[in-house]
């Protein structure tokens, strides 16, 4: 009896733990490894040594994937193909780029996603085909790259140098030389020329001043003259007038002289008329009448 119950308990047991795997395993079946992912091709122009198969894919550090396949790109040979299976909802946009990266000194190399401005559209991809993520040179790319221009350019530069300092050069530098020191001896006298004309244009400014103050007192002195002048043809305007007044007044008297003698000489030529009408009448009165003379102009009567 007691070793049946054993069994049952045992078998119990087993049954119980058969049905927590099923339930597990059923649970990693759906939830654990039904994970969704998308896929997208890369095209690498430069060498890919140290990434392999199941290497991370980053996205800013993170890690959204692996690289499922890698291979030479079937229509050009210089590129390298690599499909990552990245984490869907992962935010890979039209702007996001694929960049090759190293584990520091250990040779391993991972890809690793960045770009992806905020406003940027998602990746989309031709009917029939994997949408494609742009690649960007790894920093080791880039240094060889710089370092190769580098390079060429200091081998230019020191070309450039050795031809610069050719004998021919040399000897044309050293007659530049000299053609600048005998220049340099001609600018000096040519220096001291234009002090000497400094000078002479000194003097003759200062003579040029002198010249204007004397030629003021000059023009001072005509404005005194003409005021003088001024002055003189005002007072003799004056007389002039006073002239021309007393002028007036004797032309005046003159006339009023002339009217009374005209007057007077009328008078006069009355009397006469009147004396000779009277001997025209008695003639005789002439030798034997006596008449008192009549008083002449400006006398009385006696």
């Amino acid at each position: 009896m007691g070793s049946n119950a054993n069994y049952v308990l045992v078998g119990l047991f087993v049954l119980l733990f058969t049905a927590g795997l099923l339930g597990f395993a059923y649970w990693l079946a759906r939830h654990g490894g039904q994970e969704e992912y998308d896929y997208y091709q890369v095209f690498m122009k430069e060498s890919v040594a140290g990434l392999s198969t199941d290497a991370s894919v980053k996205y800013r550090g993170v890690e959204v994937g692996t690289v499922s396949e890698m291979g030479l790109a079937p229509d050009n040979p210089e590129q390298v193909r690599l499909v990552l299976k990245i984490k869907r909802g992962t935010p890979v946009k039209a702007d996001t780029t694929a960049t090759l990266k190293f584990y520091g000194i250990t040779g391993l190399a991972y890809i690793e996603l960045q770009g992806s401005r905020p406003d940027a559209p998602r990746l989309r991809a031709e009917p029939g085909k994997l949408p494609v993520i742009p690649s960007s040179p790894s920093t080791f790319t880039r240094l060889d790259v710089a370092l190769s221009e580098l390079a060429e350019k200091s081998g230019d530069a020191l070309d450039r140098i050795g031809r610069l300092l050719s004998d021919d050069n040399l000897q044309n530098v050293a007659t530049l030389l000299k053609d600048t020191r005998d220049m340099m001896h001609g600018v000096r006298r040519l220096a001291e020329g234009i002090d000497e004309q400094l000078d002479d244009l000194h003097r003759l400014i200062e003579q040029g001043i002198q010249m204007e103050q004397d030629v003021s007192e000059s023009f001072d002195q005509v404005t005194r003259a003409s005021i003088n002048v001024e002055s003189l043809a005002r007072s003799l305007q004056g007389t002039y007038v006073t002239l021309g007044r007393r002028a007036t007044d004797l032309v005046d008297q003159s006339s009023e002289m002339a009217q009374s003698l005209y007057q007077e000489v009328g008078q006069l030529l009355q009397e006469l008329q009147a004396a000779v009408e009277e001997l025209r009448n008695s003639p005789g009165d002439l030798l034997f009448s006596r008449s008192e003379p009549r008083p002449g102009p400006g006398e009385q009567a006696p």
